[in-house]
Formats: C-alpha cells, sequence, structure tokens
C-alpha cells in the first residue's frame, strides 16, 4: 500500500473543517497545518500531519499508548498493519517496541491524531501512518519503580489532597493470582490521607493518594517494598491475609476531599473544610466577621449556638481578643460561604479555668470542636485606601490598641499592632506639611514601643533593628539610644552599649534611668574582665606548666647522654 493511500480520503480534512486547539503546541512551533510536514527535533523524523486530534494533551515517556499504525517502505510497500488485524496496538512509549524513534513521533500527537512519520530504520527509509487512539499515563510515585500509578481516568480539578486532608476513595486490591483481599463499600470510605498506612492498606497507599485529583481513577502497581514487605499481613476485619512479598495490585479512585489546615503549625488549630468558599478572598486579621456556629464539647455536648435554629449570628473583628484564640484565627482564614469544622486544643480554647456558656459549664482544659459558616466579613481598609486623615487616625487607633495589650503584659500582640500603626503612617507615604509632624511622630512613637515590647520578649536584635530606624531620624533621641543599649547588652556587646549611654548621658546628664543601666553595664564589665583574667590565668598556668614539663624532659635527656659518653670513654 502506498503511504499515501493508508487513510481513506475522506477521512482527511480540509484545513477549514476543524478550528485549531487554543494553545496547541508541537515541538515549540506553530501547530501543523493538514497536509504539511516539518522535521522533528534532531531525530530524522519527519511529521506529515493527516487528521488534527482532540484536545492539547500528549502522551510522554513511560506512559502505555494504544495505536493503529501502517508501516511502508518509500515504494508503498506495506510491512506491518494494525489496521489489517483488526485491533490498535499497546505500546510502551520510551521503549522502541514498533521501530527506533517512532516514540518521538507519537508522544508529538493528541487523542485521535493521525500523522505520516518519515524516518530512517535498519529497513532504510520506513513510512508510518499512526493513529494515537489513547494513552494511560504512567507515573512512577516513589522514583525508584516501587510505586507505579496508572492513571485510567483524569480527574477534573488541580487541587490534590495534602497528608493532613480527610478522602473519600473506593479501591479494590488484588495480589498477582487476582484474588481479592480488600474492598471498600459501593459509596467508597472516608478517611485521613496520614492514617492510610495505619488503617487503611499500606505506605504506598497515602503516597499515590496525594498524587490524585477529585474524580481520577487509577491503577497502582505496588512493589513489596511499600506494601506489607516480607512480613505480609494477617487476616482482618474486612481484609483478608496477604502473603509475604506480595506485589498488589490496586483499582483506587478519588471521589472527594475536605482540605484540612493545621493553622497555628503545632496541631492544635486544625480547621477541616466541609464545604468550600465563594472566591479566594479570606476575611484575614482585622476583618469584621458575621458567622454561625455550633460550639461542641468532646464528647458532642453543645455548650453554645449563634446563627443556628433562628438564632443570631455573631459579629466580631477578628485579632481583638472579642472571642476565643482558636476561633478568632481560624475566622481569619476563612472564604465568604464557607463551612468548616475546627478541633481546638485547651491552649487556643479557654485554657485551664472553668467557662459558663449559653448551655452548659465547659470544663477546665476542653478540647473543643466549632462548626462554623463564615455568613460574610468586611476587610479592613488597607493603607493605600484611605485618606491621609484615616491613617493618621487609624494609626492612632492601632496604636491605643498596642498601648493596652503591653500594659497586660501580653507583648507580641502589642508589637503587631505598633507595626500595624506604622504600616499607615509609613515613610514612602506623602503628607502635607500639618499631618507630616504627627505622622513622623506617630512612626518614632510605635518604634519606640515596638522596641520596649521586643526586649520583653527577649528578641534584641529586633530591638536593636527598630531603635536604629529612630536612631536614623533623631540620632540623639535617649529612649533610643537606651532601649538600644539594653539589646546590645543583652547580646553580649558591652563596647557598643557603652558608646549608647555615653550619647545618651550628653544629651540627657541626669536621666534616673540611663544612670542604672551604666551601673549594670560597669558591673558586667567587672563580670567580664574577671573572666577574661581567669582565662588569662589558666592559659598562663597550662604554658608555664608545659614549658617546665618541656625543660624537665630537656634536662633527662641531657642527663642521659652525659651518662652514655661517660661509658663510651670508660670502655
Amino acid at each position: 500500500m502506498g503511504a499515501g493511500k493508508a487513510t481513506d480520503v475522506s477521512d482527511i480534512q480540509d484545513e477549514d473543517d476543524l478550528d485549531e486547539e487554543p494553545g496547541e503546541v508541537i515541538e515549540s512551533a506553530p501547530p501543523l497545518k493538514i497536509g504539511e510536514e516539518r522535521e522533528l527535533g534532531s531525530f530524522g523524523i519527519k511529521k506529515k500531519l493527516l487528521k488534527r486530534g482532540h484536545g492539547w494533551e500528549t502522551p510522554e515517556f513511560g506512559d502505555e499508548a494504544t495505536v493503529h499504525y501502517v508501516g511502508t517502505l518509500l515504494d508503498g510497500t506495506k510491512f506491518e498493519s494494525t489496521r489489517d488485524k483488526g485491533e490498535p496496538f499497546n505500546i510502551k512509549l520510551g521503549q522502541g517496541q514498533v521501530t527506533s524513534g517512532l516514540d518521538h513521533g507519537i508522544i508529538t500527537l493528541t487523542k485521535g491524531e493521525i500523522a505520516l512519520f518519515t524516518l530512517p530504520s535498519e529497513m532504510g527509509v520506513v513510512q508510518f501512518e499512526v493513529e494515537l487512539v489513547s494513552w494511560i499515563s504512567v507515573v512512577d510515585v516513589s522514583k525508584d519503580g516501587g510505586i507505579i500509578k496508572k492513571i485510567i481516568e483524569k480527574g477534573d480539578k488541580i487541587e490534590q489532597p495534602s497528608d493532613l486532608d480527610e478522602v473519600l476513595v473506593k479501591y479494590r486490591v488484588e495480589l498477582v493470582d487476582g484474588t481479592v483481599v480488600a474492598e471498600t463499600p459501593e459509596e467508597g470510605i472516608e478517611f485521613y490521607v496520614k492514617d492510610a498506612a495505619a488503617g487503611h492498606l499500606c505506605p504506598a497507599f497515602s503516597k499515590a493518594i496525594m498524587t490524585m485529583k477529585i474524580g481520577e481513577k487509577a491503577k497502582l502497581i505496588v512493589q513489596p517494598q511499600y506494601g506489607f514487605a516480607e512480613h505480609g499481613r494477617d487476616a482482618s476485619e474486612g481484609v483478608h491475609s496477604i502473603p509475604p512479598s506480595s506485589i498488589l495490585s490496586i483499582d483506587v479512585e478519588l471521589v472527594s476531599f475536605k482540605p484540612v489546615t493545621d493553622i497555628t503549625g503545632d496541631a492544635k488549630l486544625i480547621k477541616k473544610i466541609l464545604k468550600e468558599g465563594e472566591g479566594a478572598s479570606v476575611a484575614n486579621e482585622g476583618a469584621t466577621v458575621t458567622i454561625s456556629y455550633r460550639a461542641m464539647l468532646e464528647d458532642g455536648t453543645v455548650f453554645e449556638k449563634k446563627g443556628i435554629d433562628g438564632g443570631t449570628p455573631l459579629e466580631f473583628v477578628t485579632d481583638e481578643e472579642q472571642v476565643i484564640t482558636g476561633l478568632d484565627r481560624a475566622a481569619a482564614t476563612m472564604k465568604k460561604g464557607e463551612w468548616a469544622v475546627l478541633t481546638i486544643h485547651p491552649d487556643y480554647g479557654f485554657g485551664g479555668v472553668e467557662v459558663r456558656r449559653d448551655l452548659t459549664v465547659v470544663p477546665p482544659y476542653s478540647n473543643l470542636t466549632y462548626e462554623v459558616e463564615m455568613v460574610d466579613f468586611i476587610k479592613e481598609k488597607a493603607p493605600w485606601e484611605l485618606s491621609n486623615h484615616e491613617k493618621i487616625k487609624a494609626a492612632e487607633k492601632k496604636k491605643e490598641e498596642g498601648n493596652l495589650f503591653h500594659k497586660s503584659g501580653k507583648y507580641q500582640r502589642a508589637a503587631k499592632k505598633y507595626d500595624k500603626a506604622t504600616d499607615y503612617v509609613g515613610e514612602e507615604v506623602s503628607f502635607g506639611d500639618d499631618e507630616l509632624k504627627l505622622a513622623k511622630a506617630l512612626r518614632l512613637s510605635c518604634w519606640l514601643n515596638g522596641a520596649a515590647c521586643s526586649l520583653k520578649l527577649n528578641d534584641f536584635q529586633e530591638a536593636i533593628r527598630l531603635c536604629s530606624k529612630v536612631l536614623d531620624v533623631e540620632f540623639h533621641n535617649v529612649k533610643a539610644l537606651y532601649r538600644r543599649a539594653q539589646a546590645y547588652m543583652g547580646t553580649a556587646d558591652l563596647l557598643l552599649a557603652d558608646l549608647d549611654i555615653k550619647k545618651a548621658l550628653e544629651v540627657d546628664p541626669q536621666n534616673r534611668e540611663v544612670k542604672l543601666i551604666q551601673r549594670s553595664l560597669k558591673q558586667l564589665q567587672v563580670e567580664r574582665n574577671k573572666g577574661d583574667a581567669k582565662l588569662y590565668t589558666n592559659m598562663f598556668s597550662w604554658t608555664t606548666e608545659a614549658t617546665s614539663m618541656t625543660t624537665k624532659k630537656l634536662k633527662v635527656e641531657k642527663d642521659r647522654n652525659d651518662r652514655k659518653d661517660q661509658e663510651t670513654k670508660s670502655s
């Protein structure tokens, strides 16, 4: 059969019969037109497009493709044809199963595409007309061949579960002889990914699930080291015994999953999303939020309800300690319309105190569960959304909030407020003459207050940074010199601390606080000098002892040599 006769003329479409797929790219070049031929890279292969395919995805090396192909010599002599056999051929791409080099052509095809490839071979120059019927993506999950995933049906979303998420899956597990050892009910089974190895099959299962998308169906081939190794597994409820060193074949479908987030990073505030909210915007800190919730103890006892059964939802401002910390911080991460379940450790709940709520008493050290809906929120305005007058007012408010936290000993929260206040009156903001003085004073005051918080938190480097910012503006600011000196003492930079103290006393010779810290510095210097003296004494003692030992050794050597000389003369 001639090269151009492998497909009926009626199957070849005119260029205008089908619009080009958007984004379709072959070898980073413009899409081929029907009947156009192009050389592919440096492989000596030419591709002529006979019929466009569907979509834009193409297979990769390692994938399993199903193709129809007809091989001919240049004179039209047919030497091989799957069409004559009446069924397509399954090929693992990258292994050269048909002929060397053809795989490089197949990976440029989309599903349903037909192309004529001209390539050199052992038979000389040959041509293959190839149709890509379908393919299965093959993923080496473990990167060592231990877990191979064949994607039977692709998922319809981009997101993939993490190890914290709760997934709903269907699976069927077989041994190589076809024995079914485990199978889920028709509706599937729900569990947390991180618990898969412990309660659901083997380590391979959780690794594979984290590579899947919702709706994806796959077949896993699991080697013993990622299954049950040389130990196998005894029969248990719902699972047959698995012999030692068994290879497993697992058909799995990811039906859905509920994202789970460790909000605080210490596993003490966990949020599981039951229903995704709208858009991408979250409430964030400082937002006015409206929520409905049901709050329960660990045993399911409801102790409080808001916005449930006709009740009024709760409105509060996040990051203002108007509710327990766990609810406050979780609300700041939620989208409008989002439903979530919060699991709250006592550290972010009511702590070690007994608290009476609307429906019952919450005992000390209670773990709490909140089922929450974010009804609505209004974000706190960003600095760029405010007028200069509003920026100054907002900065003053944040500073006052910081002062209240500082007075109550909540230095970290206070520092955060001072930092937010400076965002409103930052140096890059343009103010008029009247507002400029106010803005500058607020900025310096918040930097100084922030430095005071850092000292309380033993964050000496941050205190140094903030005081230095003040001194860049006012080099004679006594408070900044005083607090930076304290920070330098905290980092044992006594020389720099001494310089700041002397500068402060030059400006305010009678400043009582600076004089007190100067005394503390002198005491530290005395102790350091004593330590240095002791160190030098020890070093001198060691040197003296070493010198003495060396002298003794030399004397012994000299006496020994003298005796030898004497013996030589006597003989």
